[in-house]
């Protein structure tokens, strides 16, 4: 999809040297196809927080996570109970 797009855009480029009307639309596909990839999700960083947003809470479901995979695995429990202290001595 994206390689049809950049092809679409250098022709319509291309044949903007024998008509800039071209270059116009050209411009409007590379505007709207980024607009609509930022909607999505996915482009540059909206500048609402919200991706920051979601990667912290990204990383406290996976801190959680680990600190569950760690507390109820059978091995090296001592370790894991060593580094849990650690954890709490440096939040609290």
């Amino acid at each position: 999809m994206f390689a049809l797009l950049l092809v679409l855009v250098v022709v319509l480029f291309g044949l903007g040297f024998l008509n800039p009307l071209w270059w116009v639309a050209a411009a409007v596909l590379v505007f709207s196809a980024t607009r609509r990839g930022r909607d999505r999700g996915g482009g540059w960083i909206r500048g609402d927080g919200s991706d920051l947003e979601d990667y912290r809470d990204y990383q406290e479901r996976r801190d959680r996570q680990d600190r569950w995979d760690r507390r109820y695995s059978r091995q090296s429990r001592a370790r894991w109970r060593r580094e849990d202290r650690r954890d709490r001595e440096r939040r609290g």
